[in-house]
C-alpha cells in the first residue's frame, strides 16, 4: 500500500508538471516537491485542494513538456507518496479537481519508462 500511495502521488504530479515550465528548462525532484508540498493535505486526506495546490500542479504539468521530464517526474513521485503518506484515490482525483485535463494515468502501477 505504501508504494502504491506514492506512485499515485508520483503521477499526479507528473501530470500536473505538463503545463508550465519552458520547454528547455530540466525538471527535478526538487520540482516535483516544491510544487506538490501544497497539495499533500488533499493528498493525504482529501476535502478540497486549496487554491497553492491547484497552482502548484499546473506549474508541475507545464514544466513536464518532454518525455525526459515527465519520466523523471514520475519517479520522483513514485519514491516520495508513500514516504509522504499519499493516498491513491485523492492523487487520482487531484487533476480533475484542480481542472487540469491530462492524458498521463495517475495509477501507482504505471511504468515510469514508457
Amino acid at each position: 500500500m505504501k508504494g502504491t500511495s506514492m506512485g499515485v502521488a508520483i503521477l499526479a504530479m507528473i501530470v500536473m508538471a505538463q503545463l508550465m515550465v519552458h520547454p528547455s528548462e530540466a525538471i527535478s525532484c526538487n520540482d516535483v516537491t516544491s510544487n506538490l508540498t501544497p497539495c499533500l493535505p488533499y493528498l493525504r486526506s482529501g476535502g478540497t485542494p486549496t487554491p497553492a495546490c491547484c497552482a502548484g500542479a499546473k506549474k508541475l504539468l507545464g514544466a513536464t513538456r518532454t518525455q525526459a521530464d515527465r519520466r523523471t517526474a514520475c519517479k520522483c513521485a513514485k519514491t516520495a507518496a508513500p514516504q509522504l503518506k499519499v493516498r491513491p484515490d485523492m492523487a487520482s482525483s487531484l487533476p480533475g479537481k484542480c481542472g487540469i485535463s491530462t492524458n498521463i494515468p495517475v495509477n501507482p502501477n504505471v511504468n515510469c519508462n514508457t
